[in-house]
């Protein structure tokens, strides 16, 4: 039986948030078994706080949002992909403002963090993993996202694009820490200068930037890759940041063209069939 985790150690990091455009700092602290992975709200009276649970979901909107009373936290996707994928079962996030920075738009920082901390195992067991004993599936008209009975946690991911530069992407992985943090992490979020101004109007990507994304232009890209394929290989990040909000799982995920609404929408079924 494996037993559960937590960082070693009180890690901090501080940037920008991707939507929000605020300066923000979050700090990963030890915490006790049983308790989960939860995100403080330190600038909030009373330090609201709301747990990393698919039930939490309210909004998913190019970012998955989690709320809980007076604590709301979005774009929390990145960093929990890389507790997640790195198997840090309990942590206490303090985070300064709404959202989490975003680096350069991976799960490298986040993943460089915790491997700075550290992970420690505690005396307790860890639950066991969720296992998926029959298909669930989750449809829009040109899009899906299914999850297959499978001993291990296997992700194929189709991205199709109508950019001329990015098409379709097809991405297939076991994921392991170590394929999570050579293959994954550093897969950065990908935007398009024909949507900058329509998504500041909604109040989004309002911090981001260059150095945080991926961005194209109509027949070219802006920013170099750091892979080929690194549109599938962020959604693939994506979808193991959003699963994780159903628990530690058993199964293989096929997905075309899912996204945030699709995978917590899968999530919260997940949940559900194993109740």
């Amino acid at each position: 039986m494996e037993r559960q985790t937590t960082v070693a150690s009180r890690v901090t990091y501080t940037g920008i948030g991707l939507h929000s455009g605020r300066d923000v700092t979050v700090a990963l602290n030890p915490a006790p078994a049983g308790s989960g992975i939860v995100f403080m709200r330190t600038d909030l009276p009373g330090s609201p706080q709301v747990s990393a649970y698919a039930g939490n979901v309210t909004n998913t909107m190019r970012a998955t949002t989690l709320e809980q009373g007076e604590a709301k936290v979005f774009t929390v996707e990145h960093l929990l992909a890389a507790l997640h994928a790195l198997g840090v079962d309990n942590c206490l996030i303090e985070i300064s403002s709404v959202e989490p920075p975003v680096g350069d738009g991976s799960s490298l920082p986040f993943t460089t963090l915790i491997e700075a901390a550290g992970v420690r195992q505690l005396t307790e067991l860890r639950r066991s993993p969720v296992v998926v004993k029959e298909t669930l599936t989750v449809r829009y008209p040109d899009k899906f996202i299914t999850i297959l009975p499978y001993d291990g946690f296997r992700i194929t991911f189709t991205s199709i694009n109508p950019h001329p530069l990015l098409g379709v992407q097809f991405g297939d992985y076991e994921i392991t820490p170590d394929v999570f943090a050579r293959e994954l992490a550093p897969a950065r979020t990908i935007g398009f200068m024909h949507e900058v101004e329509a998504l500041k109007a909604q109040g989004l990507a309002l911090g981001g930037s260059l150095d945080n994304a991926v961005v194209y232009d109509d027949d070219k890209c802006l920013t170099p890759l750091r892979f080929p394929d690194e549109l599938v290989r962020h959604k693939i990040l994506d979808v193991i940041g959003d699963l994780a909000l159903a628990g530690r799982i058993r199964g293989h995920v096929i997905a075309v063209k899912s996204s945030h609404a699709l995978n917590t929408a899968l999530a919260k079924e997940i949940v559900k069939a194993s109740m």
